[in-house]
């Protein structure tokens, strides 16, 4: 933990946001007459580029394949113009 005093803080806020946005520091201590008042960390965790399965997970169906061709037949004699069966 890095700690600056308050005059500082308003200087270089820019500088120490970024060095807590890029994690060279986990959070930086704002002191006031040696004093610890307030604490500049993070607002989220980084991302990890990790995507997280199954979000639908017994929310969707998803048919077999013979589901899926089962009324093949039909569709195709309703292209043709031909009579149901």
């Amino acid at each position: 933990m890095k700690t600056v005093n308050m005059l500082d803080a308003k200087t270089h806020l820019s500088r120490l946001v970024k060095e807590v946005e890029e994690g060279e520091v986990p959070e930086v201590a704002i002191a006031r007459n040696g004093k610890v008042v307030a604490r500049l960390v993070p607002a989220e965790p980084k991302p990890t580029g990790r995507r997280q399965l199954g979000l639908l997970r017994g929310k969707v169906y998803v048919p077999t394949l013979e589901e899926f061709n089962e009324h093949d037949a039909e569709i195709a004699a309703l292209f043709l113009g031909q009579p149901l069966e």
